[in-house]
């Protein structure tokens, strides 16, 4: 019997490959021109973000990704991005980012909001999902939270009325309350996604929420072919932590947005596995998606053992985004492969491995 087993095995492997091979879709046709590299910006970013760019560039160099990248020294600390930053971003259209730190108080602005303003990227995009062979409290869990990412709590609209008395303004508009819903069900639509959750909290902020509430509402009755249903924002904490599976896509004003992207995170696996990226009509930046501005713990940079994987997975969105859907396949099966075999694994994720181990296992998987 072990004899029988042994020999079927390799059978197995070479007909779970043919039926690979048999059912390989065809992706895209494209135009005369479209394999041509595009140039894309880079900014490293503080603390782990060298670590994990760095790892991201050797993963593309290894696959032939056809990726050129204009990289800028850009930290956190600095008032404004600088113009030449900016330039390059609009000028390419496309960027990949590390983290950059963001001074607690003092007035000081933080630049990855800076960014998000400046370049009108009005959707943050986090896709918190389970990975084989990670294990996990919950499992089915899909979830993709859809952020408004220019106004509400984040806008920084604060001052001092008298010393000691502090009023900090929260503005939401139906144009942008409408765009964030529109690209909500619209991501749903081509993702062939089912459901859609607005996340508020009305029942207390009745013309703010109201209204962000109001437009979703309208534009769900677009699309009557997805369900859309709302919960407040309190008991969708209490519901991501018992029961996940029942979210689908989730489209959120700013501030809850970041709560429950970060939440939705955890139980998937870890912020260190959740890729995300911010988007607008013209540009997108990628990054990681939950706690894209936590820079790591200055132990974790000394010893070099920041977890790439949500890098990698943001910069198989990004390939997609610029239309490089067979490269994307190969790095998100490759990163995977890695996960699932458990050998090369993080701190976080349970293991003991360095950043550069992990990414020579993502390159000896590579297709």
């Amino acid at each position: 019997m072990a004899t029988t087993t042994k020999r079927s095995i390799p059978l197995l492997k070479h007909l779970l490959r043919q039926t690979q091979t048999q059912t390989r879709p065809v992706t895209y046709m494209p135009r005369p021109g479209d394999g041509s590299p595009r140039t894309v910006t880079l900014i490293p970013g503080d603390g782990i973000g060298p670590l994990v760019t760095g790892a991201v560039e050797q993963v593309l160099d290894a696959l032939h990704a056809p990726i050129i990248f204009e990289k800028f020294d850009v930290h956190g600390d600095m008032k404004t991005i600088p113009s030449e930053v900016l330039d390059s971003i609009k000028r390419n259209k496309v960027c990949l980012k590390g983290g950059l730190n963001t001074p607690m108080g003092g007035g000081v602005s933080s630049l990855n909001v800076q960014l998000r303003k400046e370049l009108d990227l009005y959707a943050s995009l986090v896709n918190c999902f389970n990975l084989p062979g990670l294990p996990t409290r919950h499992e089915n869990v899909d979830i993709v939270v859809i952020r408004e990412n220019t106004e509400g709590e984040y806008a920084g609209l604060e001052h001092e009325v008298v010393p000691g008395v502090v009023e900090s303004l929260k503005v939401i508009t139906k144009f942008c309350s409408e765009r964030i819903a529109k690209y909500a069900f619209e991501y749903a639509y081509l993702n062939n996604r089912k459901t859609v959750t607005a996340v508020h909290k009305a029942n207390i902020m009745k013309l703010a929420d109201g209204l962000f509430l109001e437009s979703c509402r309208e534009i769900a009755s677009k699309y009557p072919s997805i369900k859309y249903n709302e919960i407040i924002v309190d008991n969708c904490c209490m519901q991501l932590v018992s029961k996940p599976e029942q979210f689908d896509v989730m489209v959120t004003p700013n501030l809850y947005g970041n709560l429950v992207a970060n939440t939705a995170a955890g139980i998937a696996g870890g912020t260190g596995v959740m890729p995300g990226g911010n988007v607008g009509a013209d540009h997108a930046v990628f990054e990681q998606g939950a706690s894209a501005g936590n820079v790591g713990k200055q132990k974790i940079v000394d010893r070099k053992t920041a977890n790439p994987v949500a890098l990698l997975l943001s910069s198989a969105m990004m390939l997609r985004h610029l239309q490089f859907p067979s490269f994307a396949d190969r790095l998100e099966n490759s990163v995977k492969r890695v996960i699932l075999e458990g050998k090369y694994r993080t701190k976080d994720l349970g293991g003991t491995s360095t950043t550069q181990e992990v990414v020579d296992a993502v390159i000896s998987n590579l297709d």
